[in-house]
């Protein structure tokens, strides 16, 4: 699985300017590359966590979820365990400094995976 650099930009941009508050959302894919970002209306963040209310979640495809960890710790918690479970393949936290290399991405299980950064076109939307 690979994630665009545009993406990738967004989500430490966003959980940059979200913090000290959490920042949180669920993750979608063009084949094997994330893309996008999807704001899960209602989500409420504070200084200790972020909850999705993801029966609100719009009827889209979803690969996994993305969070932020303004201490900048990039361990997940247990909470982040029991999400990862049932919520997709892939989880990311980004921490401060939010650079891009202050960020890991995680399986299901918890454990580590590596997610090439790679350029990608996103198609301009015609407006009309």
């Amino acid at each position: 699985m690979k994630i665009a650099r545009d993406t990738l930009k967004f989500i430490i941009e966003v959980s940059k300017s979200s913090a000290p508050k959490e920042f949180a959302g669920m993750l979608s894919s063009d084949g094997d590359i994330i893309t996008e970002v999807v704001i899960v209306p209602g989500t409420e963040s504070s200084d200790e966590s972020a909850v999705m209310q993801l029966f609100m979640l719009p009827n889209i495809h979803t690969i996994g979820t993305v969070h932020s960890h303004p201490s900048g710790n990039l361990n997940p918690s247990s909470a982040d365990l029991e999400l990862f479970d049932k919520k997709g393949r892939y989880h990311i936290i980004v921490g401060s400094p939010f650079t891009l290399s202050s960020w890991r991405c995680y399986n299901n299980k918890g454990e580590t995976v590596k997610l090439e950064v790679v350029d990608y076109e996103f198609e301009e939307e015609e407006n009309g």
